[in-house]
Formats: structure tokens, sequence, C-alpha cells
């Protein structure tokens, strides 16, 4: 029985199933952990959500950004989900849409496994949270999605205040920071606070910001962490922190990751040759 956890598909259907295949997955025995963003740019988002639900009861999936917005945009009228993208329009519109996106929003944004010592997140976590304080932030955040209160949350999903997440925080704002902090982080200063513009690699960051797993003084949290999101951080590892967004979408590698063995291992496959980042990049 093996255990891997995989990088930001987005919609990189082909990559995916190569993936699977070099990896041997038998869902009989196997588990895999889905880091977030399985949607949107690849242009197969449809076909990946179909696959990964198929195999839903050997997998575990940790909410992306790119994963809550699809689910806030299906709450739109339908003129306004007609003027998004044809990628995102095509599992809008699918037949099955209420049955994947009842799923999605049953899914995780945190996932730890006290038997391997792993916890999942597709970004990050707070510098002042244990792991206990994150897995209570998470299931806050959890519950209400999974609830019939869900389209209050997924209706006031965007926006970039509160910056950080403070124990403080009631209702909405405080759910918005959690989600913010475990979806879009990647740099932030000692107290938390997200720049949310900084999307480049370790040391192009503005001064008194630092990678979410650097700053100083952060809690201590007896776990190893797999995450994904951040394409310019690339393959990472370092204290105690996995990162496996290796930018398939913009012709990379889609990255999996062996939790089940001592020492963790890398497996990858290359995108399609027809895959680039645009100018300017992207998230």
């Amino acid at each position: 029985m093996a255990t891997y956890a995989i990088g930001d598909v987005q919609g990189c259907y082909p990559e995916l199933q190569r993936l699977l295949e070099k990896l041997r997955f038998d869902p009989a025995q196997d588990r895999l952990w889905f880091c977030g963003d399985l949607v949107n740019r690849g242009g197969e988002s449809l076909a990946t959500l179909r696959l990964v639900h198929s195999l839903r009861d050997s997998t575990t999936l940790t909410l992306g950004n790119h994963d809550l917005s699809l689910l806030a945009i299906a709450l739109r009228k339908q003129d306004a989900q007609s003027r998004v993208n044809p990628e995102l329009r095509e599992v809008l519109f699918a037949e099955d849409a209420p049955t994947l996106f009842e799923w999605l929003r049953s899914q995780k944004l945190l996932h730890h496994d006290e038997t391997l010592g792993w916890t999942m997140v597709h970004a990050g976590l707070a510098p002042s949270w244990t792991l206990k304080q994150a897995q209570r932030s998470a299931a806050e955040v959890e519950r209400e999605l999974s609830s019939p209160r869900h389209a209050r949350l997924l209706k006031n999903l965007f926006g970039n205040r509160p910056a950080a997440w403070s124990s403080r925080l009631q209702g909405i704002d405080r759910m918005r920071a959690s989600i913010n902090t475990m979806t879009r982080m990647r740099f932030c200063d000692v107290n938390g606070r997200i720049d949310f513009e900084s999307k480049g690699a370790p040391g192009t960051q503005k001064p008194g910001m630092y990678p979410w797993f650097e700053v100083p003084g952060l809690r201590r949290r007896e776990t190893r962490i797999v995450c994904g999101h951040w394409s310019a951080l690339g393959r990472f590892a370092g204290l105690d922190v996995y990162g496996i967004d290796t930018g398939c979408v913009w012709g990379g590698k889609l990255t999996a990751l062996r939790l089940d063995q001592e020492e963790p291992q890398y497996i990858a496959v290359n995108a399609e040759p027809h895959r680039k980042r645009p100018p300017g990049g992207g998230d």
C-alpha cells in the first residue's frame, strides 16, 4: 500500500493520467492525496474532476483557491457563468455538475495523518498556528462549506481583507482569513499578514516579508507538511515543508511525492509540449 501526494493539476488531464500510470496506482490498495487546484488553465478541468471523483474512495483532497473560485462562480446567475473561460464553462454546464460541486464542497482545507506524520494544505499555515489551531480553523470552514449555509460563505469568498488571521476575528471575516491563509499565501510578515501580490521565488519578496515557512518565531508543528500553490517555488524540501507545485500548467512537471516511506520519494511526468507560461505569469 502506497500513499502519494500530487501537486496542482489545474486541468492537466493527460499528465495526470500519465502520472497515475507511472505510479502504477492501484485504487484497491493505494491512496492519493491532492494538494488542490484541480481545475483551471490546463484545458481539461471537467475530465480531471470526473477522474478524481471516480477515485474518491481512494483519495483525499484539500481545496485550492481555483477550486473554491469555481464553487463561488457556480452560485452566480447563468449569464454571469457564461462569461467565464470556456474550460470552466464546460464544468459549470455539465450534466453532472451538481454532483461534482456537492462533492467538492465536502472536501477539506487541511488534512493530517497522525500515523504517517504528514499534513497537507494547498498553500500554507499562519505563523501563529500550532497544528491543532490550524485544524480547528480548517474545520470551521469545512463545516460551513458542507452545510446548507454554504452559499453565504461562497458569495463572500473574494477579498484580501482581513490580510491576517486573528483569534479575534468572527464570522465571514474569520473564515475568509483562514481560507486566504490556507489557499493563497506565499509570503507573509511576522504577524501573518499576507502579501497577495508577490508570486515569485523566495528572495524576490518585499522587505519584511518571508516565505510562510521561514517566518521568524513561527510555531512548531511536529509534522511534515506537503503543499502546492507556489509554482515559482517549484519542488522544494526544507524545514519539514515539501512543495510539489512544479508548474505543470506552465510547461513544467506534474509531481507526486510518496509519503509512506522514511525518505519521501518524488515521481514526476513532463507537461504536454504545448504548455507554456503566458506573459505576466500566473498563480
